[in-house]
């Protein structure tokens, strides 16, 4: 085996042109299943630093359109249907609800929550943005800090205050180098002071967080949407352990505040963070089993150029073959030989392709981070592994028909060969 193995590092130095571009579809491949699951691993760590600073121990409800006979079906094996996808507004959530929520024994904090678009205007610059009217309660929940300023009080919640806090990209937008606090900006057509600056929000509010800005619950309602109810309430819990008995309070007494005998009929859902958390996983999982299985692609068209090049070797070898067995080479000794090449080339490439997909996982790491979003590079175990076994059992599954081919060569045959 030891002369086998020296014999294939030989044969592959001998023309490495051909060697490098047989490991490049390995290589392409490999690196596309490591950048998968490095790029995975990093964003998982930044959905969980997102829940973390939302706060763990929170239960979330949000309103929904209520299914029909006719959709009822559909609908319970589609999922829950929100009012933000179905362009109904639900308008039976109240902060009433919220305020009889506060009184459950398991609660420690509440707050409500709506979500509009409006034109922040500072100076001559104009941005299209989200605008979210929280109440002050959101800042005893929420774990998010600030980068300069203050958060908004009850009372200019209850006032219907005319202040903002600014995203940190949307005030770099509107700002540039100037101090925003204390500046006027105009949002549709009503003034608001700047009290405060966000740091980086990451993926909170869908993405879109650092380019929003967060108004007094009151005034949102009052004097941009023009509302008196709720599209989201955030409830903080004491114990997390009893969150499922506590969703079961929670959902019991918005049915009784909303006349509502039939759980089918329930115009909300109340969702914890684990569940939110799981619903993520799943579909996440699925989207990076997708890319892996076309990266697979990759990595089977490499392994056919390896068994196209092999063949190739074992035709301009078949006179060395002959030699060999006349002189005593058994079957076996030729298929090691060729077969250990075929693993060879096909480990090289899986090697370089995990030093390339991590470069690039790095690389997408770091420009994660430098855009302030908690984002961990790593790469994991399982996926190194993956990509040697992998590796392996392409160099044996597509290098043994050749292998086998030269092993089974008559030495009188191939030694005339020319």
């Amino acid at each position: 085996m030891f002369t086998a193995f020296k014999q294939s590092i030989k044969a592959l130095t001998a023309n490495p042109a051909r060697t490098v571009l047989t490991t490049l579809g390995i290589m392409i491949g490999i690196s596309t299943v490591i950048l998968v699951l490095s790029a995975g691993a990093g964003f998982r760590s930044l959905i969980n630093a997102q829940v973390n600073a939302l706060g763990s121990n929170t239960l979330f409800i949000q309103t929904r359109v209520p299914p029909t006979t006719k959709t009822r079906a559909a609908s319970s094996a589609a999922g829950p249907s929100t009012s933000a996808f179905s362009g109904v507004q639900i308008t039976s959530f109240k902060q009433r609800d919220l305020d009889d929520i506060a009184k459950l024994n398991n609660v420690t904090g509440v707050y409500g929550e709506v979500i509009g678009q409006a034109v922040v205007s500072y100076g001559n610059i104009d941005k299209s943005s989200l605008y979210y009217g929280a109440s002050a309660g959101k800042f005893q929940i929420d774990e998010h800090t600030l980068k300069e300023g203050r958060f908004y009080t009850q009372a200019e919640d209850d006032g219907a205050a005319q202040v903002a806090i600014l995203g940190t990209s949307l005030a770099q937008d509107l700002f540039n180098q100037t101090d925003p606090l204390g500046q006027l900006i105009h949002v549709g057509t009503l003034n608001f002071q700047v009290i405060g600056v966000y740091n980086s929000l990451g993926l909170a509010g869908g993405g879109t967080a650092d380019d929003s800005l967060y108004i007094p619950l009151g005034t949102a309602q009052k004097k941009l949407l023009g509302i008196d109810y709720l599209q989201i309430g955030v409830i903080q819990l004491q114990n997390i352990n009893l969150s499922d008995s506590t969703a079961s309070q929670i959902k019991s007494l918005m049915e009784y505040n909303h006349n509502i005998t039939d759980p089918v009929k329930d115009d909300f859902i109340v969702e914890s963070q684990a569940q939110a958390l799981a619903t993520f996983n799943v579909i996440f999982n699925g989207i990076t089993i997708l890319l892996i299985a076309i990266a697979a692609i990759s990595l089977i068209v490499g392994g056919v150029g390896i068994m196209n090049i092999m063949y190739v070797v074992v035709t301009e070898r078949t006179a060395e073959i002959g030699l060999k067995k006349a002189l005593g080479a058994k079957n076996s000794d030729i298929l090691n030989e060729f077969l250990i090449e075929s693993i060879l080339v096909t480990v090289i490439g899986g090697a370089i392709g995990i030093v390339f997909g991590s470069f690039l996982g790095w690389l997408i790491s770091l420009i994660a981070t430098s855009s302030g979003l908690a984002w961990t590079f790593s790469v994991p175990l399982y996926a190194i592994l993956l990509a040697v076994g992998v590796s392996a059992a392409i160099g044996i599954s597509f290098g043994v028909l050749p292998a086998r081919s030269a092993s089974r060569m008559d030495p009188v045959e191939a030694m005339r060969y020319e």
